[in-house]
């Protein structure tokens, strides 16, 4: 989900690839980081892609956060980002029923979305706290309320927390949204078809990403059971294999007693040959 337009040439694809990155930079390597991508483009004689990657600024934690899940999660995220298109168009409409509908299914998505930024973020060593977690979930409300917020996280390069406008509808369809004027009855007839026809299409059209979505549950599901069997499987082996090796060296300490034990008994009996040997050699003198 790249910004889009600007120069087609490989040193423009290269330096949006490099603020991607450096967008999905951990705040406290972010500054470090820029510096030292934008000494590289210099030395290579990118003046604009280095002005370009200096200028870019150090995001707080949650929109990091918010940029790591977009990166990470692309098709979760494509879908949010119909989620908002298909809850702004019911809302233009004041479809109140597709409003109240794609109003509850957002609550849910904003609050799995925020938990796997929080995840992705614990994963590369920061945890969010409590206000970050916050700012994570206002940002992706307001992805779903505002078109210029959707288009600005779709860059995946935010630098602060965004803010849903006060006016978008609530989970439970309420919204301070000025009525609907009066129309006449045959156009307000087939207008009530036409959103009938979809909010159906929309319906299937989430039914089909829910049974797809499960389907590629179940296959992660089967193959995380894969990979647990098979590291059992290698444990199993790795605990024979100790096993097996603890017995060889209990054979071979045994086995190095009884030489030093046999050794020992040699070097007694040699003594006393000697012994005797010198005996017998001074009873003959």
């Amino acid at each position: 989900m790249r910004r889009k337009g600007g120069r087609d040439s490989g040193q423009e694809r290269d330096v949006e690839s490099v603020l991607d990155e450096l967008y999905a930079t951990a705040p406290p390597q972010f500054v470090s980081r820029r510096e030292e991508l934008a000494a590289r483009a210099r030395t290579d004689g990118r003046a604009e892609d280095a002005r370009r990657i200096r200028a870019a600024r150090r995001p707080t934690l949650a929109a990091w956060a918010a940029n790591l899940l977009l990166h990470a999660q692309p098709t979760e995220s494509r879908r949010f980002l119909e989620l908002g298109r298909e809850l702004r168009e019911a809302y233009r409409t004041l479809d109140a029923a597709e409003i109240k509908e794609l109003s509850t299914q957002r609550t849910s998505v904003v609050s799995a979305l925020t938990r796997q930024a929080a995840t992705l973020a614990r994963d590369v060593g920061h945890r969010l706290s409590d206000a970050a977690l916050q700012d994570v979930a206002a940002t992706l409300r307001a992805v779903l309320a505002d078109e210029d917020a959707a288009d600005q996280w779709a860059t995946g390069r935010l630098e602060s927390t965004l803010t849903p406008p006060s006016d978008f509808p609530s989970a439970s369809g309420t919204t301070a949204a000025p009525k609907a004027r009066a129309a006449p009855a045959a156009p307000a007839a087939q207008r009530k078809d036409e959103l009938a026809e979809r909010r159906r299409q929309k319906q299937e059209k989430r039914a089909r990403e829910a049974r797809e979505a499960a389907e590629a549950a179940d296959r992660r599901l089967a193959e995380r059971r894969t990979e647990q069997e098979d590291a059992e499987a290698s444990l199993r082996r790795a605990q024979e294999e100790l096993e097996r090796a603890q017995r060889e060296q209990d054979e071979a300490e045994k086995r190095s007693r009884a030489a030093a034990d046999a050794t020992a008994e040699a070097e007694r009996a040699s003594r006393k040959a000697r012994e005797e040997s010198e005996r017998l050699r001074a009873e003959l003198e």
